[in-house]
């Protein structure tokens, strides 16, 4: 007899490692690292790592839900005027949010078919640039960004070992790293298609 064993499809994302970061000498917010590592056939990378801002996360959501009317999205952690970025149990609060979103996200298929979840997971692009890749007014192609990013900003766990003896020199809060991406005549193809199998929880 031949067994064949089928590898159960897992998408583990974290949120964490939330930081201060100024955008001039007034003003200030806090990004969170998105932490990815899969065996999904949907992602162009098995593992990377970028940084997010809450109003990145507020776009990621409109746009998910403009394009998939029919699915009630996740609400994401409320915005609130007593938020202080320097209270650890709002920041850690929020980051909680941020991440239950993002899980309830990747659990479905047809939202897990929007290439601009996967640009906001897998690289550093801003919203802007996100539109413009997935609408085709970029020379590359969905697929360019994020395997760019990834060579880009190697810095995932599993390649601490090359991180101690490479160089540091991508940083991970640019949002300018789609400079170096060649052209290519790729559609999007970052995308998964729904599967009639997967199972609604």
């Amino acid at each position: 007899l031949i067994f064949i064993m089928h590898l159960q499809e897992f998408v583990t994302v974290l949120v964490r490692d939330p930081r201060i970061q100024k955008e001039d000498s007034w003003h200030s917010y806090i990004d969170y690292e998105i932490f990815i590592h899969t065996n999904s056939i949907c992602f162009t990378r098995k593992t990377s790592c970028v940084r997010r801002r809450y109003r990145e996360f507020v776009w990621l959501r409109q746009r998910l839900q403009s394009n998939a009317v029919l699915i009630q999205l996740p609400e994401l952690p409320s915005r609130t005027p007593f938020f202080n970025m320097n209270n650890p149990n709002h920041v850690d609060h929020r980051r909680q949010g941020l991440q239950e979103f993002l899980e309830k996200i990747l659990q479905d298929a047809l939202l897990l078919s929007d290439s601009r979840l996967h640009l906001f997971l897998q690289t550093q692009l801003s919203p802007e640039d996100m539109e413009a890749c997935v609408s085709g007014q970029t020379k590359y192609s969905v697929a360019d960004a994020i395997l760019s990013f990834a060579s880009l900003n190697r810095r995932f766990p599993i390649e601490d070992e090359e991180e101690k003896k490479g160089k540091n020199d991508a940083d991970s809060d640019s949002e300018s790293s789609s400079s170096g991406l060649g052209p290519s005549d790729d559609s999007i193809s970052c995308g998964c298609k729904a599967s009639p199998a997967s199972e609604e929880s």
